[in-house]
């Protein structure tokens, strides 16, 4: 009894401390700019202020915009994502698959290795033709050597025996696969899922090298981060010309970008959170 009531303790003071940093972000976003020059921040505002907000939301239709088209990015290459890393993940670890290693140092290759910027920047726009087109920030993301081999390792601890006696029954390896391989695999399915995820809804860099301003609707990190740096800009410039611009929420906005950018995802998370710590759990006791 005693050792559980100290870990339920220890656990709640951890979840404690990972929470406070996000309510001082939610905190600082709705504080005045005055307030944060003069007190710093706090976990309450002490002259309470949505100015940020009102700057972020100033052009409601780009945002909701933006918010579309991180969405639309997000859902498809979530579901591509999976599909492709869970079959190369399943293929990998068939044992009668005669290029499986060959194939697996190539993949963990990409991980110590990689032709730079410049080769990727002329593949994607001069090759591939995707400059200004979505598909640059969709198809980059799809593959992640380190979740293939997540996957590779959850797969592993199904039994070879159950795709030999599908195949027995007459099952094909593309039956085998979606109706007895993807059911076992949940856990490490909504793990991948949520990392794949995560990765698409934060994505600005490529969005940034691969879609101009010219766009009207871009994904919601650029977006956010076009607004920062204008607002940055406009201070900056202020202050080389002497002119005062106290009330310009910079420091506020950033956080109520925060807010805008990660409210989402923390009430997605929750849904998938069971099968995330399985996932994890699972992939390194089998890997």
């Amino acid at each position: 009894m005693l050792v559980r009531t100290v870990g339920y303790s220890f656990i709640g003071l951890f979840s404690l401390c990972c929470l406070l940093p996000f309510l001082l972000i939610v905190g600082t976003s709705l504080t005045s700019e005055g307030s944060i020059a003069r007190s710093g921040f706090n976990f309450w505002p002490r002259e309470f202020s949505s100015f940020a907000y009102r700057i972020v939301f100033e052009n409601p239709d780009l945002i909701i915009g933006s918010y579309w088209v991180t969405i639309g990015i997000t859902l498809a290459g979530t579901a591509a994502g999976l599909f492709l890393v869970a079959m190369t993940g399943y293929a990998l670890q068939r044992p009668d698959f005669q290029y499986r290693n060959g194939i697996s140092f190539l993949i963990y290759f990409t991980t110590l290795f990689s032709g730079g910027l410049v080769p990727f920047y002329l593949l994607i726009t001069q090759y591939l033709n995707l400059r200004d087109n979505y598909l640059a920030v969709l198809l980059p993301g799809l593959m992640t050597p380190f979740l293939i081999i997540m996957m590779k390792s959850f797969v592993r601890s199904i039994p070879h025996a159950i795709t030999e006696s599908a195949k027995i029954d007459g099952a094909g390896d593309f039956t085998i696969f979606i109706r007895l391989i993807l059911p076992m695999t949940t856990p490490a399915l909504a793990t991948i899922g949520l990392f794949i995820a995560i990765g698409y809804w934060n994505e600005w860099y490529h969005s940034m090298l691969f879609l101009s301003p010219d766009m009207k609707y871009r994904p919601l990190q650029l977006f956010l981060y076009t607004v920062i740096t204008s607002a940055d800009f406009i201070k900056n410039s202020a202050a080389a010309s002497n002119v005062e611009l106290r009330d310009l929420p910079l420091e506020s906005m950033k956080m109520a970008t925060a807010v805008v950018a990660t409210g989402p995802v923390i009430l997605f998370y929750p849904f998938v959170q069971r099968y995330f710590i399985k996932g994890i759990t699972v992939g390194a006791v089998k890997g």
